[in-house]
């Protein structure tokens, strides 16, 4: 199997948490050829979607966990299979590289996830395709709309659409003397659309990160609970993980969501739930691989990899 994986720049990872370095280190293990590609090294020619790209080894070492070749220009055809695990934010860059990668679905390689649907599903504003499962929410930039939904609903959390780890998500309260500062901030003053939910008690419990593979969930979810006096359940802003055992209304949320995540394309996907509500459907590098396996005994790297044999060889 030659696997290419597009990701953000690796000698910038951290070695404990990395997701993307679980795939690769699983993939070397079944002796696959591995290619590494930054975002910025995608392009397309008239004969096709290509890449600079280094043939990489890597190692289970927090000092030394990776070695490239010197890079290469190689079409992107040459390969059975990409993984693309580019971080948000989901810009025009962005966009630009889902084009490229779709270029070399046409010529016949398998791009996970479909790249298509990475550009359809915004990861905030694709969890509103299921209202049953979420907590009522608004997304809009009017900054009126969002004054009358704080009013309605007492306490909220507002988030940015292309955000991630936590990144500029504010909690507001109907009493808060900021909500005029905090709105004309993340708005940019009415310009950009916002996602506001209301406010779920149930976070200082923990915001369960539930992987599935072809629709199907992991055995199990790892909890990232908040620190003492923080909003944020994301290990990036410092939340612990924990196991948990799927509930009755995980696994529904999951059933409700499955089959749309295998008619899109998305392979690999983490559901955010608080409480009984669906908040975010990950779609573009969904992470805890790692805690996964050391908190839950469950390998998802492998179970990854299994999906995907399948798929080259269909």
């Amino acid at each position: 199997m030659k696997l290419g994986v597009v990701m953000d720049p690796i000698n910038a990872i951290n070695f404990k948490k990395d997701s993307s370095l679980s795939i690769l280190l699983e993939a070397q293990f079944r002796d696959y050829e591995l290619y590494y590609m930054e975002p910025t090294s995608l392009f397309l020619r008239q004969n096709g979607a290509q890449a600079l790209m280094h043939s990489i080894v890597v190692k289970d070492d927090p000092q030394d966990w990776y070695q490239l070749s010197e890079s290469i220009e190689k079409r992107l055809a040459d390969l059975d299979m990409i993984i693309m695990r580019q971080d948000p934010p989901f810009d025009s860059n962005y966009i630009y590289n889902t084009y490229i990668l779709e270029a070399a679905e046409r010529e016949g390689v398998k791009v996970i996830n479909k790249p298509s649907s990475l550009r359809d599903c915004n990861e905030k504003v694709f969890a509103t395709e299921f209202p049953q499962c979420c907590t009522p929410f608004l997304v809009t930039s009017n900054n009126l709309l969002l004054r009358e939904f704080i009013e309605e609903h007492i306490d909220t959390v507002v988030k940015p659409l292309d955000g991630m780890g936590g990144s500029s998500v504010f909690r507001v309260r109907r009493i808060d003397p900021n909500i005029s500062v905090i709105l004309e901030n993340i708005t940019e003053h009415a310009i950009t659309k916002v996602m506001i939910q209301k406010y779920i008690p149930e976070i200082t419990e923990g915001d369960k990160r539930i992987l599935l593979i072809d629709g199907l969930p992991m055995g199990g979810a790892v909890a990232r609970v908040p620190g003492e006096g923080e909003l944020r359940g994301n290990l990036a802003a410092g939340a612990t993980a924990v196991a948990k055992s799927l509930t009755y209304k995980d696994k529904w949320i999951c059933e409700q969501i499955g089959p749309r995540l295998k008619e899109l394309g998305l392979t690999l996907v983490g559901l955010d739930v608080i409480g009984d509500y669906l908040t975010e459907i990950n779609v573009t590098s969904p992470t805890c691989f790692r805690e996964y396996k050391k908190l839950c005994g469950i390998d998802v790297a492998s179970a990854l990899l299994d999906s995907l044999e399948g798929k080259v060889s269909q």
